[in-house]
């Protein structure tokens, strides 16, 4: 028999109980700083490994110029229209069917139409009072009222008979008549023209002598009609023909026939008829 006692439950070794482990102290993310009043406007520091130049601020464009202003030009006044008269689509008055009595010089501007196909501008137009600064200006209403009756019934059937043309001369003024016949500054002339009683006209390809005679055979009335400065010897087509008529109340119209040809020695004078020498 064995002599070692036998094992009893008091003899077993006990079991040591396990020391408990200490906590692993954990490291909480640091709390983000309360911002303050002074930290609002504060942005956050660059990091310094990798600062970031601060781009320039780009420069504002330019304001535009504000459009300046257009003024109108307002347009000239349209002259009030004088009884029987009538206002044409440029403002341009027709005065071609008012009574001689009712136009003035104050109303009539340089493209007023005195006559179906004639302007006023045609009854003063002159190359020599142009080129020499000379006024050729009506310088009376009886003198505008006497041209623009003569345009009506001598310049208009003409037109109507050969076509448009622009008169040779109608209105001078004394001026102007002093220049063209070399007389000095006291000379009055006593020429129809410078009364606007009297046309000097001319028609392309139309013999001279032969305008005159259709001016005698076919114009209701005139006072005179002259052949001038004819010469046959320079062509059918030299000279010119002057016609003249008296307005209303200036007196009665003699229906005279002139010419002012070449005579034998080649000085030209006046003799009766129409014809082409003296």
């Amino acid at each position: 028999m064995s002599t070692r006692p036998a094992k009893t439950r008091a003899n077993s070794p006990v079991a040591t109980p396990a020391k408990p482990r200490p906590l692993r102290k954990t490291r909480l993310p640091a709390a983000a700083p309360v911002p303050t009043e002074g930290d609002a406007t504060r942005q956050p520091p660059t990091p310094a490994s990798n600062p970031r130049p601060m781009s320039k601020p780009k420069p504002l464009p330019a304001p535009a110029p504000a459009p300046k202003a257009i003024r109108r030009k307002r347009a000239a006044p349209v002259p009030r229209a004088a009884s029987g008269a009538a206002v044409l689509a440029r403002g341009e008055l027709d005065l071609s069917q008012t009574p001689l009595a009712q136009i003035h010089l104050a109303q009539l501007a340089p493209r007023t139409l005195i006559a179906p196909n004639f302007r006023a501008y045609e009854l003063t137009q002159s190359d020599l009072a142009s080129r020499r600064g000379i006024s050729n200006g009506f310088d009376s209403e009886q003198h505008l009222r006497s041209a623009i009756h003569l345009a009506r019934k001598v310049l208009q059937p003409v037109r109507d008979a050969f076509g448009a043309f622009t008169p040779n001369s109608v209105y001078r003024s004394q001026a102007l008549e002093r220049t063209l016949k070399n007389k000095p500054a006291t000379w009055v002339s006593t020429s129809q023209h410078a009364r606007g009683e009297a046309c000097d006209i001319e028609i392309v390809g139309k013999p001279t002598l032969e305008l005159a005679a259709w001016a005698r055979d076919h114009l209701d009335d005139f006072d005179q009609i002259i052949c001038e400065c004819f010469d046959p010897r320079q062509g059918p087509n030299s000279g010119w023909v002057h016609i003249s008529l008296k307005a209303p109340g200036q007196g009665s119209n003699r229906r005279q026939c002139l010419s002012y040809v070449p005579d034998a020695s080649g000085r030209l004078v006046y003799v009766p008829g129409l014809q082409a020498m003296a």
